[in-house]
């Protein structure tokens, strides 16, 4: 595939020579540096990185508008929220720009030590007195007094990378369903079990939609799917009614909540999100002018952060969110597109599944589609494992962006 290549110009060779000091200029040492960290040959990467970064900056707003009443309620200070969330921000973008520069190598590297490190972490989370209940989902880990974070995140990092390693040496094989269930049924059936296993149904579905999706951009059967799909719908409507509190709330969510004792109830959080959407009209009620962020709203700047931006932003504001995530639908589609590896167009379709199938699951889950599940909206809710975790597997992304990767004549990875 054609790609621009960038070409000096004889004016500005012309101008070294005789009497010119070919030294770069104070300060240029550092120019070059940023130039080398952000250089690069596709329009792609600086459409993902822009919409990225600018999501990164939306959600520290809207972050700092539904925290303050809380954060003022738990600590006497407005900031704690947001500046819990800037730290992890300050922390994720370099991280991101630094897994830019990675070469396809390094990730098939580390891909198996990866998998294995996620679901150990997770292991502790459920199985040692190192994981702890938050809501009633055993998906945190503390390491000391102040170190805590959610391993499943990790585990949606590192599939990403294996199943892409997996599928991409199983090219030829892809549709013989033995290739497909070793060695990656049983891996990713640990992984999501493990999830499963502390509660975590929401993180579950995203770990589901991943695995699927991944397969089906690999290039798997359809009945091969059907039958994957069918086995872990399955396992869900068991576990589903496995206790009193989830059968309950499903049966909440069935009925509408139009219950007389839904108010107070199951329904409290939905209702009040309908409620902040509803009362935000078209331009909304201005910027940190919500009423459901004072101790309304459960979880206003988490996993309902989306109804705090229909209040405040008005319709413009909640469909500009939907369209940020659209562009960067378009991006990962593109670089996709202009990636012939498979190691490169399997990553890169796994990030896209969990990124966007994740933010439409948050914002069906305020709009009442589907049940609270307890999943963050990317980039934009609260959470500094998350916001991490998702802006590395961006840099993942960016990494495959910066120049197409095609696949030599021996099969062998080369640059464009």
């Amino acid at each position: 595939m054609p790609t621009t290549r960038f070409v000096a110009s004889p004016e500005r060779d012309a101008g070294a020579g005789p009497g010119r000091s070919d030294a770069p200029p104070r300060g240029g040492a550092a120019v070059v540096a940023v130039r080398r960290l952000f250089g690069a040959e596709t329009g792609n990467f600086y459409l993902l990185l822009g919409t990225t970064l600018f999501l990164v900056a939306f959600g520290l707003v809207m972050v700092l508008s539904a925290s303050s009443v809380t954060s003022y309620t738990e600590s006497q200070q407005f900031f704690g929220g947001f500046e819990r969330q800037a730290l992890f921000a300050a922390l994720g973008i370099p991280l991101m720009l630094v897994a830019s520069r990675a070469p396809s190598s390094f990730w098939k590297r580390w891909a198996p030590i990866a998998i294995m490190a996620a679901v150990t972490l997770q292991f502790l989370t459920v199985a040692t007195p190192l994981g702890y209940d938050v809501n009633g989902n055993q998906n945190w880990i503390r390491l000391g007094e102040s170190l805590s974070f959610q391993p499943s995140e990790t585990v949606k990092l590192a599939l990403v990378i294996w199943m892409a390693l997996i599928l991409s040496r199983k090219q030829g094989r892809i549709r013989e369903w033995k290739e497909l269930l070793l060695p990656l049924g049983p891996v990713t059936a640990v992984a999501i079990g493990l999830v499963l296993a502390g509660g975590d149904l929401g993180t579950v579905m995203i770990l589901v939609a991943m695995v699927l999706g991944t397969l089906y951009f690999a290039g798997a059967r359809l009945r091969h799917l059907g039958v994957a799909i069918l086995a872990m719908v399955s396992v869900a409507l068991l576990f589903a009614a496995s206790t009193a509190s989830r059968q309950s709330r499903i049966d909440a969510w069935q009925n509408g909540c139009v219950g007389v004792d839904d108010y107070d109830g199951l329904c409290w959080q939905t209702l009040h999100g309908w409620w902040a959407l509803a009362s935000g009209g078209f331009f909304g009620v201005g910027l940190g002018n919500s009423k459901s962020k004072w101790n309304w709203l459960p979880e206003a700047d988490n996993d309902f952060i989306f109804a705090i931006i229909g209040e405040e932003l008005g319709l413009l504001g909640a469909v500009t969110v939907l369209a940020l995530f659209v562009v960067m639908m378009i991006a990962f589609v593109r670089i996709i597109r202009a990636n012939t590896d498979p190691f490169a167009r399997v990553a890169v379709s796994t990030v896209m599944v969990w990124i966007i199938g994740q933010a439409f699951v948050n914002i069906a889950v305020v709009l009442g589609v589907l049940p609270v599940l307890g999943v963050p909206l990317p980039f934009i809710s609260a959470g500094g494992t998350a916001l991490i975790s998702g802006m590395i597997a961006i840099g993942i992304v960016l990494s495959f962006a910066r120049r197409p990767v095609s696949t030599g004549a021996r099969g062998r990875a080369t640059r464009q």
